[in-house]
């Protein structure tokens, strides 16, 4: 149970609930509800209690194996989007940002002709530490509620397209027969596919043989995610 993984790595921290909740900028009684299970982190509050406790959002909602307990991802927060006549600063650069994306099926998200719409702004190093080129990347909204509580409804990801080749357990967009989505991706044997949604209560696990793959186009691995509630 959450409530259990999120006490145990708090004691194996030794941490107090008021340490904990002194890290994350809540009260001691919030840590306490999440620990006795009458309430749970969602959005924010879960990617900060992640990194307080040294481990992923993952680890908390699943504890399996499949999630790795350390992590250095965090929550990125609240960002600006700017038009093409604001000026880029030294270490910028602008990532385009499809706030409505429609896809056919076989086409990705990236268009060969000049990109007219709204941008997001990332430094330099931020991408080179992801080993990101921001000529491949591009930023998309999430619509639903299948990956959530990691993404809400309206979270937006960057997306590198050059990055299609499928690791287990990462997070990609795929183009679903004409469909964009947002899942987790592991690979099966004779060549089929496993997509996951973080929200396995409402969406379970959707396994795909060789056939069904291929109405499956990887267009690129997650890199960064922006939740906004």
């Amino acid at each position: 149970m959450m409530n259990e993984r999120i006490k145990q790595r708090r004691k194996e921290l030794g941490f107090t609930q008021p340490a904990i909740a002194k890290k994350i900028g809540l009260t001691k009684a919030t840590v306490s509800l999440w620990e006795s299970g009458s309430t749970s982190p969602k959005g924010e509050n879960l990617h900060a209690l992640a990194k307080a406790l040294s481990c992923s959002p993952e680890y908390l909602l699943f504890g399996n194996k499949e999630t790795k307990p350390e992590s250095n991802a965090e929550w990125a927060g609240g960002f600006e989007i700017w038009d093409s006549d604001t000026p880029l600063g030294e270490d910028e650069v602008e990532i385009p940002f499809y706030m409505e994306v429609e896809l056919a099926a076989g086409d990705g998200i990236l268009d060969s002709r000049e990109f007219k719409g709204p941008k997001l702004r990332f430094t330099k190093s931020t991408l080179k530490r992801q080993g990101v080129n921001s000529d491949y990347a591009a930023c998309v909204k999430v619509n639903g509620n299948s990956m959530e509580p990691i993404l809400p409804h309206g979270s937006t990801v960057g997306v590198d397209t050059s990055a299609t080749n499928v690791i287990d357990g990462k997070m990609y967009a795929v183009n679903h027969d004409g469909m964009l989505r947002i899942k987790v991706l592991y690979n099966l044997p004779g060549g089929g596919l496993r997509l996951r949604s973080y929200n396995t209560d409402e969406y379970p696990d959707e396994r795909l043989d060789a056939d069904q793959v291929k109405q499956v186009k990887v267009i690129g691995k997650v890199f960064w995610y922006s939740v906004l509630l």
